[in-house]
């Protein structure tokens, strides 16, 4: 694999010494009855799972393939799998990623035909479309007029209503006043949904119950568009209650062609961002299905689109269905499409891209099976799924098959990153039918098993468990109406898992001390023996456990025999076992009073993590009072960064007085805007941070004296 630094000598070189080579070095090989050609090498400009996704079908179809990274991703995993990777600036993907300039001069430097803009980033951005152009590089995507007409969601919804696709109420007017918007929401009458109009991914998008609440929804929606897409227009839509979000797959070539590749739901979204994926939909009938898809097609064609593409639905409980926006790139959760269609998008992305006709027509594609995916996280679905950055300590998967993938980016070592999407991988299963299927997604999670930071598999364990879910009856507030069940008050660990939890400790130990004694040359120093043994009396101690909060004492009798007598809450069980090393994982053979099982086991500094079949279980040691740091925050109260950030608006300034769940600060972080409040009622003393400012994770970011201590 080869790297390069992209320095601006090395721009200005490119410019001056390689144009000539550039058009030279173009491998295109055109056949001039078809205007079809062959693509050799493809820039992907985009990171993480997807440019991992896209090199793999390069690889398959003797493409090579060219990575771009920036600071924070030099290690990386689609760096590694690259044939060669260039580097395009700091971590800040606006720096980096979203650098236009650079990654057309690394297209040219590179001599790639084509660039793959994954998703996110510039999938969507009518000017890379257009510069890709200008250059003779082939952007696999939609035509650049495609891109902009979909991409700005009240010149959408007039194609769309022009074209005969179902649209939603409501005003996509170029007032923007507060007071017009208002008034078109009254008009239009509560709920309504407030959108970017070039708003994606649920960003700078709210919901407004009331009237009540509308301004201060309306300018929490600007500020995020404005950060995410640099444009605050709004548009106003009347909100569906518990609707379906169902999207159809759609693929159109050069040549006037377009077919659907059936829908998906992803109604299950938390911050309307998508969470779990099926296809095809739940419940809905052949007849539905084909209205579905031939207005997919439709919507389509109104825009002569190209390339791979998503045109999204909302449903109602009646499965009537309204067009809602096209997203103009290939989505997150195409693998399930692929998996009940037997097809590679992204091959068929190359070849469209190339002049290719689609490679079969609508008569030539069927659905078979069900398959489902699972977005794994970075975040602690507990703490309104805040998302997360740290270490993978420890990083296992299901193997992967023919019914199996795992779309990822990351590997056991890597660091989930501040500066990115915080999602570790997708899940993705097939079944022949939607059970088969579910019972599939439930076993691969529970083999999905991560050490180093918060993730929300268990949250899709329970989602994927829920009665409601298993019947198919899913809609986008899926998850508030179910709180109850999808968050279920944490249980005390059951004894037997105490008892392996101990043996785990005491086998941990015996290695430490059996490496203590080759190391120190003296196989009798009483420092290198861990076994306890006593003459004519049986060794004893007491182990301290925490479950949770809850602090275990659990007391241990070594016998003679090698086994254990573990007695916990006065209950007695036998206990014995080993350690046993398969590839990179251990696994706990134990035995509690006869039950034999075989979790995987992962010890790191006070905690032992074990992963079985009936669930994940972590149980820590107490640290000692003089190890644990004092919290010199100075917050009094928890008014901290939540991670590491940028201040985006303060509301507050020094002797304020405020009230409990006061806004106190906005913060961007993890592309998320997070309202920090305050905890208590009290008076600001000092403002630590202003607006633009770059915070920490715990940051303190003001100094509150609580009430009762400010008078």
């Amino acid at each position: 694999m080869a790297a390069a630094l992209v320095s601006e000598r090395g721009l200005h070189w490119v410019r001056r010494s390689l144009k000539q080579q550039w058009f030279r070095a173009l491998t295109f090989v055109r056949n001039a009855s078809s205007g079809s050609c062959r693509i050799e090498k493809v820039l992907i400009a985009n990171r993480g799972e997807i440019a991992c996704r896209v090199m793999r079908t390069a690889k398959k179809m003797g493409v090579r393939s060219v990575a771009v990274y920036s600071e924070a991703d030099k290690n990386s995993m689609h760096v590694t799998m690259a044939d060669e990777a260039y580097h395009i600036g700091p971590a800040a993907s606006q720096q980096s990623y979203l650098n236009m300039e650079k990654i057309i001069q690394v297209a040219k430097i590179a001599a790639a035909q084509a660039i793959h803009p994954g998703y996110g980033f510039l999938s969507e951005n009518t000017e890379f479309a257009e510069w890709c152009k200008k250059e003779g590089i082939i952007f696999i995507g939609p035509p650049s007029s495609a891109i902009r007409d979909m991409g700005i969601k009240s010149t959408s919804k007039a194609i769309m209503s022009a074209a005969g696709v179902p649209i939603v109420e409501g005003y996509h007017g170029d007032g923007q006043s507060d007071q017009q918007l208002m008034e078109e929401a009254r008009r239009i009458g509560y709920p309504v949904m407030i959108k970017a109009v070039r708003g994606g991914g649920g960003k700078g998008m709210r919901i407004a119950q009331t009237e009540v609440e509308f301004l201060e929804q309306l300018e929490s929606a600007r500020r995020e568009a404005r950060k995410s897409f640099n444009d605050d227009v709004m548009l106003i839509e009347k909100f569906v209650d518990n609707p379906r979000h169902v999207e159809v797959q759609v693929f159109g070539d050069q040549y006037g062609n377009a077919v659907y590749l059936f829908e998906r739901d992803c109604s299950v979204q938390r911050r309307h961002q998508k969470i779990i994926e099926e296809a095809p939909g739940p419940g809905i009938s052949l007849e539905v299905r084909r209205r579905l898809g031939e207005a997919a097609v439709q919507a389509a064609k109104a825009v002569s689109y190209v390339g791979a593409g998503t045109v999204e639905f909302i449903m109602d409980s009646q499965h009537n269905f309204y067009f809602m926006e096209m997203n103009t790139r290939l989505q997150v959760e195409h693998p399930v499409t692929e998996m009940i269609t037997g097809t590679d998008l992204v091959e068929w992305q190359l070849r469209v891209a190339a002049g290719e006709k689609l490679p079969m027509t609508q008569e030539q594609l069927s659905v078979k099976g069900h398959a489902f995916e699972a977005r794994i996280y970075a975040e602690d679905p507990c703490n309104n799924f805040m998302p997360g950055a740290g270490p993978l300590m420890h990083l296992s998967t299901p193997v992967p098959d023919a019914f199996v993938r795992i779309e990822t980016g990351v590997r056991q070592g890597d660091e989930v990153s501040v500066h990115y999407d915080p999602m570790i991988a997708k899940l993705v299963v097939w079944g022949d039918d939607r059970t088969a299927a579910l019972n599939k997604l439930k076993y691969c999670l529970r083999q999905y098993n991560i050490v180093g930071l918060n993730t929300n598999i268990d949250f899709l364990l329970n989602l994927a468990a829920h009665p409601e879910f298993e019947a198919g009856n899913v809609h986008t507030n899926f998850i508030p109406q179910h709180y109850d069940g999808l968050f279920p008050s944490k249980e005390a660990t059951s004894k037997d898992v105490l008892c392996q939890a101990a043996l785990a400790l005491i086998l941990h130990e015996r290695i430490q001390t059996n490496t203590f004694r080759a190391l120190s040359h003296d196989p009798f120093s009483p420092f290198a023996n861990s076994s306890g043994r006593r003459l004519n009396i049986l060794y004893s101690r007491n182990l301290a456990l925490l479950d949770g909060q809850n602090k275990v004492n659990i007391d241990v009798t070594y016998n003679y025999d090698g086994t254990y007598r573990v007695q916990i809450d006065g209950q007695v069980f036998h206990v014995f076992g080993e350690l046993n090393t398969e590839g990179d994982a251990t696994y706990l053979k134990c035995s509690v009073n006869g039950m034999v099982s075989k979790p995987k086991l992962v010890i790191t500094d006070n905690s032992i993590h074990l992963f079985s079949m009936e669930g994940a279980v972590q149980v820590n040691s107490p640290v000692p009072k003089y190890l644990v740091g004092i919290d010199a925050s100075g917050s009094r109260g928890g008014a901290v960064a939540p991670m590491t950030g940028t201040i985006e608006k303060v509301f507050v300034k020094e002797g304020d007085k405020v009230q409990a769940g006061d806004s106190l600060m906005v913060m961007i972080a993890m592309k998320m805007e997070h309202t920090i409040k305050a905890p208590k009622a009290g008076v600001i003393e000092k403002v630590l941070y202003k607006e633009g400012s770059q915070a920490n994770r715990h940051a303190a970011l003001v100094k509150f004296v609580e009430e009762e201590n400010s008078k």
